[in-house]
């Protein structure tokens, strides 16, 4: 519509007003607005296509690191097996960066550190190819690139470089093994491809090992005391010498502190003196150095003893069978496996042993609740012990040979695992044991289970000890009884 005035001052020429109009400049700040946040959305989605590929990898060494040191167990193919372990074990994916999307074997380096620095800034360069000696593993996990789309389009619209990320990740992990509790108490085995959990049942025939001349399998020693922290407020406090290995061998409660184990321990001969008397007070049999101990609560019975003898008229004596007027004694001990009796067939057992004439005898040709033809003898001694929880303390009732305890006057020990021992399992051949060695690495630590009392031909130091396996040591431990035995491991880096 045309303006009616003629002033310019009232009716200003056309283009002079639009130049002065403020109609739509918003869309220009809203343009500027959109661009740049568009822009931080972009680069927060790189960002995070980063983040997550950093994150995907480094939990991919993790596991790789962890699995490796799992295996880090001080043996000399412990290289070797951790290898294999990352390798075949260890799988993981990806999701943004280049090439394929699975992480596995081939993605990644192992390296073996025998030790760590201190500060966690400093490189680790103390590395070995000695699987005995490796303690830690390092995994770098090979680069992969991640694409910026963002800086792609950029790229495209206004010149510049393509940019990309190159993703890495690494991790160090390492073990420690550590032995709680235990029995000071160290075995030869056949081989370092022994198990515990392989031969449970077995039983074998250990010996005690002396100084000089190397062992064999089965032979026996102790691990240096001295190693271990003997608890302070337990029974075993401040005694040294003899009367310390007897009392770490055969009280009844937790004696020792953890003693770390993969860093090697100490071995001695296996004579001592009282060895068999002190190993014999779970049988509430109290002679000789340990005649006293009977009235004391760190050395009750376990709660069946039986052992086919009789105690003499009351007197604390073991293996002294009375003579009844056919001349034979009803109760039978828990026999040996068939093998062992043959003296040119080695220490080691193979669990087969004369069950049915056991249960025969001892129970009237039925198998106690819960065991059968295939039983172990510590099987159907816990089934004996429950037998005795429903009949007054009495694991046999109506044998000559009942199995409770008479001699030790506060009755038996609450813990059915009384006769069991945990010792450490070594190849005597690897590490050269010749009585007292330095620095073994057990293979591991082994529960065993005393099946009959401890014998000292002669009544000397040479002492003879049947067990039974039980099976690898752990679980939460109960002192001196079945002890525990862990392996942790952690990543450091």
């Amino acid at each position: 519509m045309p303006c009616p005035a003629t002033d310019p001052a009232i009716c200003p020429a056309r283009p002079a007003r639009f130049l002065r109009g403020e109609e739509g400049s918003v869309l220009i700040l809203w343009g500027m607005f959109l661009a740049v946040a568009f822009g931080f959305m972009a680069l927060a989605f790189d960002l995070g296509r980063v983040a997550s590929t950093q994150s995907e990898m480094q939990s991919f060494a993790d596991q790789v690191a962890l699995a490796a040191a799992g295996e880090l167990d001080g043996r000399p193919d412990a290289i070797t097996r951790a290898t294999v372990a990352a390798n075949g074990l260890i799988s993981d994916a990806q999701t943004y960066a280049t090439g394929a999307q699975a992480l596995g074997a081939g993605d990644f380096t192992l390296t073996f550190l025998r030790s760590l620095p201190a500060a966690d800034n400093v490189a680790a360069t103390d590395t070995t190819n000695d699987g005995a000696q490796a303690r830690f593993v390092r995994v770098d996990v090979t680069d992969r690139t991640v694409m910026t789309l963002f800086a792609a389009v950029n790229a495209a619209l206004v010149g510049g470089e393509n940019l990309s990320s190159d993703i890495g990740a690494s991790a160090t992990a390492g073990i420690t093994s550590w032995a709680c509790d235990i029995t000071p108490l160290m075995f030869c085995v056949p081989d370092s491809s022994w198990k515990a959990d392989a031969n449970v049942g077995d039983q074998i025939k250990l010996r005690a090992g002396g100084q000089g001349a190397a062992w064999g399998p089965g032979n026996f020693g102790f691990l240096d005391p001295t190693i271990l922290e003997v608890d302070p407020a337990g029974p075993c406090a401040g005694l040294n010498g003899a009367q310390l290995y007897r009392c770490l061998v055969g009280a009844d409660e937790a004696i020792t502190g953890c003693v770390r184990t993969d860093a090697g321990v100490n071995t001695l001969p296996g004579q001592r003196q009282g060895l068999a008397e002190a190993f014999n007070t779970r049988f509430d049999t109290f002679q000789g150095s340990m005649q006293q101990r009977k009235t004391n609560p760190a050395y009750r019975p376990a709660p069946n003893t039986v052992q086919g003898t009789l105690p003499n008229g009351g007197v604390c004596r073991g293996n002294n069978v009375l003579t009844y007027a056919d001349g034979e004694i009803n109760t039978m001990p828990l026999p040996r496996d068939t093998i062992i009796d043959c003296e040119t067939c080695g220490r080691f057992g193979d669990g087969n042993w004369d069950r049915s004439a056991y249960v025969a005898q001892n129970h009237g040709g039925v198998y106690p609740a819960g065991t059968g033809p295939t039983s172990s003898r510590y099987e159907i001694y816990l089934a004996e012990v429950a037998v005795a929880q429903s009949n007054g303390g009495v694991p046999l009732p109506g044998m000559d040979e009942t199995g409770e305890v008479m001699c030790h006057t506060l009755g038996p020990s609450p813990d059915v695992n009384r006769r069991n021992v945990v010792a450490a399992a070594v190849d005597c051949s690897a590490n050269s044991i010749q009585g007292s060695t330095q620095n073994v690495v057990p293979l591991e630590f082994v529960e065993l289970f005393m099946t009959e009392p401890v014998l000292a031909p002669g009544g000397g130091d040479d002492a003879e000890i049947m067990v039974e396996v039980v099976g690898s040591a752990g679980g939460v431990g109960s002192g001196a009884l079945t002890g525990v035995h862990r392996d942790f491991i952690q990543l450091y880096r």
